[in-house]
């Protein structure tokens, strides 16, 4: 059971997730490993209590899919989306509470899938995701250590070294491991984003709300 400074003392929390598929085995293929873990230098922002969060940021490849593109010969792109990954989305914004996806790349995929669960603050094509963040934390009225995020590169490091809870895949480069406040055990597209909203719903006390939009 966490107890309530957990989150403080212990740069890379791991906890049970009630909504998570969580075997004892890794549901993600055999081929995909995650390096050995490495103890977590101090996010440039000192972490928030993740209760205190109202806004979750996302990336896109390498964490809402486990970052390969496929692309036919008319250059249409295409992409792989994680299942369980939706439902905990959907689950978070039935909560009242808010997402946005931030991302370098352009696909129609992406907006079939957002349209699919949502979400309406989608954000393509992006080169300074941070300037992007500011305006859509300015049009909530959510400040930056009420917010989390979910990254797994070097562009991704501007918002995650300047919100309250920095969140990576399992197999983020080493430079954004580093930063992040919670490191998952899975891998991006692999349930990541799930493992993560999970454990902030369960640090909100919401987990029995959240299961009641489930139970006759």
């Amino acid at each position: 059971m966490m107890t309530g400074n957990d989150w403080v003392t212990d740069n890379r929390i791991r906890t049970s997730t009630p909504f998570a598929h969580a075997p004892a085995e890794r549901a993600y293929p055999p081929s995909v490993s995650t390096r050995p873990s490495k103890p977590a230098a101090p996010a440039a922002t000192p972490p928030t209590d993740p209760s205190r969060v109202r806004l979750l940021v996302l990336d896109v490849d390498g964490c809402l899919t486990d970052g390969s593109i496929s692309i036919d010969h008319r250059g249409d792109e295409t992409k792989r989306f994680n299942i369980k990954d939706g439902l905990g989305i959907v689950v978070w914004q039935r909560l009242g509470l808010h997402t946005a996806i931030i991302t370098g790349r352009t696909s129609k995929a992406l907006e079939t899938r957002c349209r699919e669960l949502g979400i309406d603050r989608l954000h393509q094509g992006i080169a300074d995701k941070w300037a992007t963040l500011r305006s859509i934390l300015d049009e909530l009225g959510i400040a930056p250590d009420e917010t989390a995020a979910i990254g797994d590169d070097w562009n991704d490091l501007p918002v995650l070294t300047r919100i309250g809870m920095p969140m990576c895949p399992a197999d983020a480069v080493d430079e954004v491991r580093a930063t992040c406040s919670y490191v998952c055990d899975r891998p991006g597209g692999h349930g990541a984003v799930r493992e993560a909203i999970d454990w902030l719903i369960e640090s909100m006390g919401l987990t029995e709300r959240a299961l009641s939009f489930y139970r006759s």
